[in-house]
């Protein structure tokens, strides 16, 4: 019997280890074209690097060898302005797909989609993987339209399957991965062979962010060790790029800058909630309400009139800082803004902040008209000018960009436009 067992188990192991190698392969490989289709061999290559809360002025407040002289040699904007909220997934996506959050659909970090009854959060797996959530069509979606290989070592909306497809190649998003490892896979995918070779590269690294919120962005010393760090991942991947001798253009970009807060900043969610009548779901810079059941709208608005102290209550369609009317249903009839610096967090999470010894910190969400809001755009390669610099720009027009380069099919139904960031092309 000892024989039979073992061959059983054998057997159950092979099992088990190939349904195992076949999810992962899901997660590396998704339902996207797997070669290049002929049309497209010849096209250059685009790498999108994401620098998660890497404010418009570091650069200059530090002198990072690597990225001055990748700056030096390519293209710089003086800032990039993301939208409103001037929060990670919304600004993300905008730069995935040329469009505003109004329009993608992608409101904040968090909110709730009326069609599913729901709410969408960054810290839910199943509701950030489910494809269904995500408007428009992001980049590596348009690229594979064309025939061409993608891949993405984290970028919002990569991990979902979008119009059904993933990028050719991608992960889903675990911190644990180094930026040295990150970095190493897209030198490997570069030296593929060119059937199989990613034309579309997303990347994404939360350095900054993660230094801008533990230490607020005035740090020099905290904030200047991570710049220095992550400049020689940069530095390692600029290398590496050089030494393929393909003609790869690099874009580095951010999703928003921050602000050095204390926490007298912070305003308690509590002092606008009111269960019984009304969901407050909060993004901090940004509180939109959704009444429940039979209660009237004006009720709320009059209601929260009253409580208004160092924030405002406005209807949606009249509240500031959007760069457009807002029309998505999802916003809620009603939304609270802050006044300026000021952001809502929980009584719990502020009396932590009481309690700790780190009383500066940083913050983000609030007017994207606001310097400290702005993130940035440095580009190089054979498609760019060199040395060359432009006023600060919206991040909705880097979507036009990158498809000018690709040789991809602008959809018109996006936000962003090509006259604004054509003139940085050779």
């Amino acid at each position: 019997m000892r024989p039979f067992k073992k061959y059983h188990a054998l057997v159950l192991f092979l099992i088990v280890s190939l349904v195992l190698l076949a999810s992962c392969s899901r997660k590396t490989l998704g339902s996207a074209v797997n070669t290049n289709h002929a049309s497209v061999i010849e096209k250059p290559y685009v790498i999108l690097v994401s620098l998660d809360g890497f404010r418009w002025d570091y650069v200059d407040r530090f002198d990072p060898p690597n990225l001055l002289d990748f700056i030096e040699n390519g293209v710089q904007a003086a800032s990039l302005i993301p939208a409103f909220p001037s929060k990670t997934f919304p600004n993300h996506y905008t730069i995935a797909t040329g469009m505003y959050p109004d329009k993608h659909g992608l409101l904040g970090n968090i909110y709730y989609n009326y069609e599913k009854q729901e709410m969408y959060s960054i810290g839910n797996r199943e509701v950030v993987e489910d494809g269904t959530y995500y408007k428009g069509t992001p980049i590596w979606v348009q690229a594979d339209k064309a025939g061409m290989v993608t891949a993405s070592f984290f970028f919002v909306g990569s991990e979902a399957d979008i119009q059904g497809k993933h990028p050719t190649y991608y992960y889903n998003y675990d911190s644990k991965i180094t930026n040295e490892e990150r970095v190493q896979k897209a030198l490997e995918w570069l030296r593929l062979p060119e059937k199989k070779r990613p034309h579309l590269i997303t990347m994404y690294f939360s350095d900054m962010d993660d230094a801008g919120h533990r230490y607020g962005p005035d740090d020099d010393e905290k904030i200047g060790k991570a710049l220095l760090e992550l400049d020689e991942d940069l530095g390692t991947l600029f290398r590496g790029i050089e030494n393929t001798g393909l003609p790869v253009n690099v874009i580095l970009v951010s999703d928003h800058g921050m602000y050095n807060a204390t926490v007298e900043n912070l305003l308690p969610i509590e002092m606008v909630q009111d269960t019984s009548k009304y969901h407050a779901i909060s993004n901090g810079a940004i509180v939109s309400i959704h009444p429940k059941g039979e209660n009237k709208v004006s009720d709320i608005y009059n209601l929260l009139k009253e409580k208004e102290s160092d924030f405002k209550v406005y209807r949606t369609e009249e509240t500031p800082y959007f760069e457009y009317e807002p029309e998505n249903k999802d916003w809620g009839p009603l939304q609270l803004i802050p006044d300026p610096w000021y952001y809502f967090s929980s009584q719990r999470a502020i009396d932590k902040r009481k309690q700790s010894s780190q009383k500066v910190f940083g913050l983000h969400g609030f007017d994207p008209q606001l310097k400290d809001m702005h993130g940035i755009l440095y580009a190089n390669g054979p498609a760019f000018k060199k040395g060359s610099s432009i006023p600060s720009i919206q991040n909705i027009h880097l979507y036009p960009l990158i498809c000018k380069i690709l040789g991809l099919e602008i959809p018109a139904n996006i936000d962003g436009n090509l006259s604004v960031t054509g003139k940085v092309l050779e």
